[in-house]
Order: structure tokens, then sequence, then C-alpha cells
């Protein structure tokens, strides 16, 4: 792009040099435009002629090249290099307004597995993950990936899944229960036996939907191309005709008045205001949109916008916060400070997401010598001793274990029940928040014609339900993996009507393929993950849902600006053509309609910069 800049700008320079220099002899500034038109059409001309081996005659390179080529016999220099300057100044536009090539995310996807500690012969060997057979045993330590799927033998942990659900709540595991590769052991040694080979794994299965989903987007025609396969074979017949079929038939036609006049009706054909106009509407609106902190990656995505049908969301970091807060505490016997507090010594050691979520909420500083004795208990929570009390801090499994009768509760959330001396003193409801911002973005969304809001999800389904219930979604889809949102986005494309599209709002490394899949994938820039950004097609730096409104907002603004801007040139070109094949306008009132339309054409397309989206309620 950089070396197509400096082309233009040199060609610039001697075009303006031609143009405002009157050099003592006119072959001089012949020269200068042929130079400058040289630099900015040879690669114009080659690709014409390049089409025209291959049998593809009638593009816009063709045009362009014939227009121009005519403008130089007819002695018209000036208009024939500023043609194709114009050209190549909407090509730049394009190209950077356009689709950037997506960079390979693989390398980005931290569940890629590095090597897997593999039981052999009674020594522990590291090895490749796709060199282990089914039915090895192998040992994943604290801090290091799952490698492969299987079963747990041996040990019970904790394991962040965060990066194939999405949520960032941690699984507690234990002996008998199935694992999948992609997640990453916390805290207790575990051996497992291997129950699927690597390329079956779900680790494998979901790096391979981000490397080939986006193969599966159709990418949007460029518009130009279109309207010059129809365009351009009419004018340049035309243009024929008038040269040779007149002079024929008409007595004492000039065969030099009427190829005049047909060069000028091929000079006059030249869809310059088209040219320049429409990729710089899209550029405008894609640099309108990032003013607001939206940024479009390529001008189709722009297009595609404006025709979203059906917007599909993510839960945790996306409708939610994704930090876990203690929503209410019910205290029996205490108050509700003293349990708070006796649960916040109990979990001062852990590190565990609930754990920071119960020393958050009690921010008082906490009094490290009454803490006496704590100890993790893996999937059932904590047994601690605090100053002369005996008390345990955990889930169901916990009282029932420890025989203590406890108040069941119906709310949405991770319940941790609190005993102190085996006496039930109470619990606490952590949840998930829903940003503020949330409902305000859904109601908006269907005032904007969204048929359909939809919520996928790994989580549970009772708490992803309360979600979708608060937010006022139309569907929800809960305790799905990776591979599962893929299905379900698959099968809702399917919903869409024909010119309609689906868009997915997600934020994590496990959105990524779904993000890829979707006809617009949205990533929530400002906490999402790399990978999340790096396979979305627009991205939300702030962390705002209401801000899809907004560029929903921008891209049918821009949409409008460009649809006039195509009748306006299109009804004036074909006006301004009419009037050169009969004579009534000369070359140089041919040209000066020509450059009058881009200029109405370019002013009305900057107009995309400044777009005031409507003020969110």
């Amino acid at each position: 792009m950089k070396k197509k800049g400096k082309k233009i700008i040199l060609a610039f320079i001697l075009f303006l040099t031609a143009l405002t220099v009157n050099f003592s002899k006119e072959w001089i500034n012949q020269v200068i435009y042929t130079i400058a038109y040289l630099i900015v059409g040879l690669e114009i001309i080659r690709k014409a002629i390049r089409n025209i081996l291959r049998g593809k005659v009638f593009d816009e390179n063709f045009l362009m090249t014939v227009a121009t080529i005519g403008a130089f016999g007819i002695g018209e220099f000036p208009e024939a290099v500023a043609v194709m300057l114009f050209y190549q100044i909407g090509e730049l536009f394009q190209s950077y307004a356009v689709d950037k090539s997506r960079k390979s995310i693989s390398n980005l996807m931290d569940i890629r597995p590095d090597f897997a500690n593999v039981e052999r012969n009674g020594t522990l060997e590291k090895l490749e993950p796709d060199d282990v057979k089914i039915g090895e045993i192998i040992i994943v330590k604290p801090g290091e990936k799952v490698p492969l799927d299987g079963r747990i033998i041996e040990g019970k942990s904790t394991l962040d899944t965060k990066a194939l659900t999405g949520e960032s709540l941690p699984r507690e595991v234990t002996e008998g229960e199935e694992i999948i590769s992609g997640s990453i052991n916390l805290n207790s040694v575990i051996k497992i036996q291997v129950t699927k080979k690597y390329e079956e794994s779900t680790v494998s299965k979901i790096l391979d939907l981000v490397e080939n989903a986006s193969s599966r987007k159709s990418k949007s025609e460029n518009f130009i191309t279109k309207f010059a396969q129809y365009y351009t074979p009419i004018v340049v017949i035309i243009a024929a005709i008038l040269a040779i079929l007149p002079p024929l038939i008409i007595k004492d036609a000039l065969f030099s008045d009427w190829l005049y006049r047909a060069l000028s009706f091929l000079v006059v054909s030249c869809p310059c205001a088209l040219v320049i106009s429409i990729p710089l509407s899209f550029f405008g609106g894609i640099g309108g949109a990032s003013k607001k902190g939206i940024l479009i990656k390529g001008s189709n995505y722009l297009e595609q916008l404006a025709n979203a049908e059906i917007m599909v969301f993510d839960k945790t970091g996306t409708l939610t916060e994704g930090i876990f807060e203690v929503q209410k505490i019910k205290a029996i016997g205490i108050s509700e400070k003293e349990l708070l507090k006796i649960a916040a010594y109990s979990e001062n050691y852990s590190n565990h997401p609930i754990s920071v979520s119960v020393k958050k909420a009690y921010q008082e500083k906490i009094d490290e010598k009454q803490i006496v004795k704590t100890e993790e208990l893996p999937g059932f929570g904590i047994m601690a001793k605090i100053a002369e009390q005996e008390v345990l801090v955990g889930n169901e499994k916990l009282m029932n274990q420890n025989q203590i009768e406890f108040a069941k509760c119906d709310e949405i959330g991770t319940i941790l029940h609190v005993a102190i001396d085996k006496k039930y003193a109470g619990y606490i409801v952590i949840a998930d928040k829903i940003k503020q911002d949330s409902i305000k973005a859904i109601q908006e969304l269907k005032k904007n014609r969204i048929k359909q809001t939809v919520m996928l999800t790994g989580d549970r389904k009772d708490v992803g339900e309360e979600v979708a219930r608060k937010l006022g979604l139309d569907k929800i889809y809960t305790e799905l993996l990776p591979d599962g949102k893929v299905a379900k986005v698959e099968s809702l494309l399917k919903e869409k009507s024909t010119k309609g599209k689906l868009a997915f709002v997600g934020d994590g490394i496990n959105d990524a393929p779904v993000l890829a899949i979707s006809d617009i994938g949205i990533a929530m820039g400002g906490l999402g993950s790399d990978a999340a950004i790096e396979a979305a097609d627009i991205v939300l730096m702030t962390d705002e849902p209401s801000k899809i409104v907004e560029a929903i907002q921008v891209s049918k603004k821009t949409m409008k600006i460009v649809k006039e801007n195509i009748v306006f040139a299109i009804f004036v070109k074909v006006l301004v053509l009419g009037l050169s094949a009969c004579g009534l306008s000369t070359m140089w009132e041919a040209v000066f309609a020509d450059v009058g339309v881009s200029i109405i054409a370019i002013l009305n397309a900057l107009r995309v910069l400044n777009i005031k989206t409507k003020k969110r309620c």
C-alpha cells in the first residue's frame, strides 16, 4: 500500500506540474503527462491485457485503459491522466477500507498444549500430545494444560476452563470424572487415562474450527466489478457503433467527427464518481465509527451490518461483567457482617475467584493471627479454624458430608454455605453481575429492527435463563462448549432471510470459532482476548454492548449515502453520455460534467465521517 501511495503522490506532482506550468514547447507537457500516466496507469493496462488473455475482456481495467488511451488519442492528455489518477486513489481507499486479511490466530490460542507427561515403564516421559496413545496414563501438574481428553483415575483438583467455556468460575474435578483438553490444572497433581487421540480431542477440534471456519464466510463482490460486467460492454459497443456506423450511413458524415464523439463518449463513460465515492463512503463510515470506539475491519462488514437480523451474544464478559461479586448474605443466629467476616477469614489464603469475591466484599483488613488453620477440600470448599471456632465454608456436598442441616435456597448463582462449630450459620450468594449497559443495548437493538436476540453460554441452565429473563432476550442456549456454540450458530444462520445477516458478539478465546463462522463477528475489545479480536470483523473497544447499536446506525447511514451516490452518478452519467452521443456536448463540457459529479459524490461521501448516532436512552 505504501508503494502505491508513493506512486500516486509522484504522479500527482507531475500532473500538477504539466497542468500549471506552460513550457515553451508543448511536447514537454505531453511527455510529463505521459510519464504521470504510466506511473499510475501501467498496472491497470497490464491487468486489462492479462484479463483479456484469460478471456475476461469487459472489466473496469479494460474500460479505464480504453477510455484513457482514447483521451490521449484525441489530445486530452490532462483528462487521461486525471481519470487514471483518480481511479488509483479510489483503489487505494478501497484497499485500505476493505477487509484486511486476517492473521492466523492459531498461535494465539492459549489452549494449545505444548507437551504431555506420560507414564511409561515406571518413568515419566515428556512427549508431543499427538504421540500419546489411547489408554495411556498422563500426569498433569498444577499450572499445566490438560493435553488430551480422558478420565481422572487419581487425584482431585480445580480446573480453569475459561478458555473453553468462557466462564470465570473454575470447575472442581475428582476421580472417575471425564476431563477435556485445553483446561488448566490449578492446584493438585492429577492422573488421567487418555480416552481420545490428540486429533480427536476437544482442543484439536477447537483449533481446527478457528483455523478453518473463516473459509466458510462468503466475501462480498466488489460493486464496481459487478457494475462493470454490464456497463463496460454496453459503452464500448455503443462507442464502436458511434465511430463506425454513422459515417457509413449518413451522407457527408466525417469519420474524424464521429471518432471524436466516440472517444468523448468513452471518456465520459469512465465511472470516476463511482470509483472514488463508493470506497470513500465506506472509508468515511469506518473512520466515523472508529471515532466512537468501534473498529470495523472492512467495508464488506460495514455493508453486512446494515442488514443484520439476528444478534447472538456470549454471556460472560459480553452481557455480564465477568467478575463474580457477593449478591446476597443470609445469616442465621449471627449478623450478616459477622457471617461475611468468618467466610473472608476462611478464604484468606485462597486465590479461587469465589474467595477473591468474598474478601472483596468484606473490605476490612484481615487479622491473620486469628487464622489458626485452613485446608482446601477440592470439590467441596474450605475447612478452617478461626480463633477458637471451627469453620466449614463450601457447597451442599460439604454440608452433607459433615451432617449439617442447612437451608435450601433457590437463589441464582454460586451458593457458599457456612457452618460454625458444626452449626449452620447461613449462606452467601455469589454471581456474575449483568452490565448496566446490556439491558439498554437489547432494547435499542429491537428498536433498530433486529428480529431475534439470542444468548449462548457455557454456564448452567438456571443462571443463563435468569440473565436472559432480566435482559429480555428472545432465545437462550446454555451449557455449551465451543463446538456446541458453532452448531447453534449454524442452525440460526438457516433462520435468517436471503439478504439478512447474523452477527455474533463475544469476548473470549472460546468465542473465536463462532466469531469466524458468523456473517459478522463482533468482539468486545477492551477486555477481550487477542484471539477473539483477531477473529472478529468488528471490535468494540469500550466493552459496551450498546456500541453495537451505534455501529448499526453508522452502517445504515453509510449504505444510504452509498446508494445516493450510485443513483446520482449513474443518472448524470447516462444523461451526459446521451448528450455526447448526439453531439450536443463538447469534450470539455463532458469532462466538466464528469468531474462535477465526482466532486458532488465525494462531498456527499465525506458526510459519513461525521455521523451523529441517536442518543441512547
